[in-house]
């Protein structure tokens, strides 16, 4: 990591980074609704190198950029303003933006990333990237910062400077998880229970499958969808859909926005009850969630495609105790609830499955709970 620093920069840097991505478990769609989400960070991370400059230039390198970007990026901090499309490094300068803005004294860095979470599978390889960073403008410039505070302006940046009107999860996960442990964040209020999430001792695994289907529709659809919560909230009366009930529904005239509703609904009600499954420590009892979960997004937000339905109904077909996609939707991840010596058969049938459908060999490999952001070096 510090040998691509020096190789780009001549020196060596003053600190190395890191932050993970994260896995949801259960509670998708629900985080820029007001309400519950579960997720645990994963052991694959983002690391960013840093060095302070003397002056007030923030410059940019990655080993993993795409091949048509520019290799080295550069912007004085004073110059940074939304909506200026410099690609991947807006997710880094984005960051700089958004703590300089809300009044810290920054100065210039010289950083360099790389990445070992996968991009575009529902996986939060962007907040990996903001918070690897964010962590290290914290720790050299602004040590006042608490992590909740850092979350926010890390979702500003991704919010406002990149433009994805993402919701606060991604960053909170990232940056406060804890090793062996699922996170239930109440988005509204901020408040965070860590819940002890030990796959092994129970017996159990969690599988994630890449099925390595990138679509842009995403982005798109992601905004859409947004656009129709809120617009059901708003028939109802309530400042959100966490605040709704299913009767609630009859109050909202357009079909569609009705069934995104309800999805949303019923979903907080689907975290709470995992949520107080591992209180409980009946982790295999939370299959069955996942996989309620799986038909509401398929039926009701209709964010599934071909290779997400493939995946989950193999899994279950071969002995899953629940499965369901994550993340943005039409391409990405599923995980599934196994049983630990379950989990090579699994495996084995998701890849003939989409080897027989003439879909892109998926990935997959068991998720451990780990830590959040943290300093390496």
């Amino acid at each position: 990591m510090t040998g691509g620093f020096v190789a780009t920069f001549g020196h060596e840097p003053d600190g190395v980074w890191a932050a993970p991505g994260r896995v949801n478990i259960i509670g998708e769609f629900t985080d820029y609704n007001d309400g519950f989400v579960l997720p645990m960070a994963l052991d694959a991370v983002t690391r960013a190198a840093v060095s302070r400059r003397g002056d007030d230039v923030v410059v940019v390198a990655s080993s993993s950029q795409p091949s048509d970007a520019d290799p080295v990026v550069s912007a004085r901090l004073g110059d940074l303003a939304p909506g200026e499309g410099r690609g991947w490094s807006d997710y880094v300068l984005g960051v700089a933006w958004a703590i300089a803005e809300s009044g810290h004294d920054l100065g210039g860095v010289e950083v360099f990333v790389d990445s070992e979470v996968p991009i575009g599978a529902g996986l939060s390889s962007s907040a990996a990237l903001e918070c690897s960073f964010g962590l290290a403008l914290r720790d050299l410039f602004a040590p006042e910062l608490s992590l909740g505070e850092l979350a926010q302006l890390t979702k500003r940046a991704e919010n406002e400077f990149v433009g994805v009107p993402s919701g606060i999860m991604d960053q909170t996960a990232s940056l406060l998880c804890r090793a062996g442990h699922a996170m239930l964040l109440d988005t509204r209020s901020g408040a965070i229970d860590q819940l002890g999430f030990d796959l092994a001792g129970a017996g159990l695994a969690l599988l994630v499958i890449d099925t390595s289907v990138r679509r842009q529709l995403a982005h798109s659809a992601y905004a859409d969808r947004r656009r129709a919560c809120e617009a059901a909230a708003a028939a109802i009366g309530v400042p959100a859909l966490r605040d709704a009930t299913l009767s609630d529904l009859a109050r909202v005239p357009d079909e569609v926005a009705r069934r995104r509703a309800r999805h949303v609904i019923t979903e907080d009600a689907r975290v709470l009850a995992a949520a107080q499954l591992l209180r409980s420590g009946d982790l295999a009892a939370v299959g069955p969630l996942l996989s309620a979960s799986h038909r509401s997004l398929r039926v009701d937000f209709e964010v599934s495609c071909a290779e997400l339905d493939l995946a989950v109904e193999t899994a279950l077909a071969e002995g899953a105790l629940g499965a369901r996609m994550i993340g943005g939707g039409f391409g990405g991840c599923v995980i599934a609830l196994v049983g630990a010596a379950q989990a090579p058969s699994v495996a084995e049938a998701v890849r003939r499955a989409f080897a027989g459908a003439g879909f892109l060999a998926p990935v997959v490999f068991a998720a451990t709970p780990a830590a959040g952001a943290h300093r390496l070096a």
